[in-house]
């Protein structure tokens, strides 16, 4: 399901016009990003979790140049599903 897609269901199941309901995904999702950017986790109760995970830092190696390369320690975005919404998509994915 695309961005589009979701505007579109939306917009059927609410009676909202699309071009509102896209700038209210579009205000959903710069919200979510400005947050997490800023360090700051965003819980939708049984929805999930949209959290800023940090990776420690590392030793990679280059095997075209056989040289190793240390890699620095960083955040990076990660969503972790509510319960509630893993129970659902267990018992109805098939």
């Amino acid at each position: 399901m695309t961005k589009a897609d979701i505007v579109n269901e939306v917009s059927k199941t609410t009676g909202i016009e699309k071009v509102t309901v896209q700038r209210a995904v579009e205000a959903f999702m710069d919200t979510v990003k400005g947050s997490l950017s800023e360090g700051k986790n965003v819980y939708l109760r049984g929805f999930g979790s949209f959290i800023v995970k940090k990776r420690a830092e590392k030793t990679a190696r280059n095997i075209s140049k056989n040289t190793t390369i240390i890699i620095p320690e960083h955040f990076i975005p990660a969503f972790k599903p509510a319960k509630t919404f893993v129970a659902k998509v267990k018992n109805n994915v098939k």
